[in-house]
């Protein structure tokens, strides 16, 4: 296997891309936030914004931001979007980054099993560590929190197999590699359409205003036919590595 950057190799931008969308669900690309941000981490931070090749081809993939962050839960992000905006106006301010902060891993679904999500959090980790910050975080998205929308991810986060670990695989990833959890971020992400938006994202029809379960979302999404507009508020959750 071979770890590049994408800016090494920019001939494989798309295919990293589909990577990526095979994971999750297709609200999540509509997030006003990085469509802002996104393109100037890219040219920050191009250092954390890696893929792993396997003969020649994107099987997983990953990138984080330094952030400024004093250690306190207190001074923690509000989740996802607050962590890219931060980094972004801190690096444009040159205020120094203390942590990097993991914004997302993906492994192609052909390749699962074989541990490299673990490999692009310890490639980012020792990335970080070279470049001398301080800490690591996340905030995570559980790979299992959509099945159960209507529970808070504060006791989401507390349910445990026998073993201790949790029982959500994403977390459980995290663990094992010496996370701990720090807190909810309960802002993380939020994502606003007109009804018709949602309707075609979720291929589901909101014939009534309230709020509905929709395939892939970790909380339920807001929706008033009356103002055509719905809004989606994701709660997510912080881990720190050692």
């Amino acid at each position: 296997m071979e770890i590049v950057t994408r800016a090494d190799r920019p001939d494989l931008r798309e295919t990293a891309a589909a990577v990526f969308k095979e994971r999750w669900p297709e609200f999540v690309f509509h997030d006003e936030v990085p469509r802002r941000y996104t393109d100037r981490a890219e040219k920050y931070f191009g250092l954390f914004d890696i893929m792993v090749l396997d003969h020649g081809s994107v099987v997983a993939g990953g990138w984080g931001v330094p952030v400024p962050w004093n250690g306190a839960v207190g001074d923690l992000p509000s989740g996802y979007d607050a962590a890219l905006v931060r980094a972004v106006e801190a690096r444009e301010a040159d205020i120094p980054a203390t942590t990097l902060s993991f914004m997302a891993a993906a492994v192609g679904e052909s390749h699962d099993k074989r541990g490299l999500a673990t490999v692009v959090l310890q490639e980012l980790t020792r990335r970080a560590r070279d470049q001398g910050l301080a800490h690591v975080i996340a905030p995570l998205r559980p790979t299992w929190k959509h099945r159960y929308p209507t529970v808070p991810m504060d006791e989401y986060a507390g349910w445990t197999r026998p073993d201790g670990l949790s029982i959500d695989p994403w977390i459980r990833t995290h663990q094992r590699m010496g996370a701990r959890v720090l807190g909810t971020a309960p802002r993380s992400m939020v994502i606003e359409g007109t009804v018709a938006e949602w309707e075609s994202w979720t291929e589901m029809v909101f014939p009534v205003t309230g709020e509905y379960v929709i395939p892939g979302a970790l909380n339920l999404v807001r929706i008033d036919v009356e103002q055509d507009h719905g809004v989606y508020v994701e709660e997510n959750l912080w881990v720190q590595h050692r």
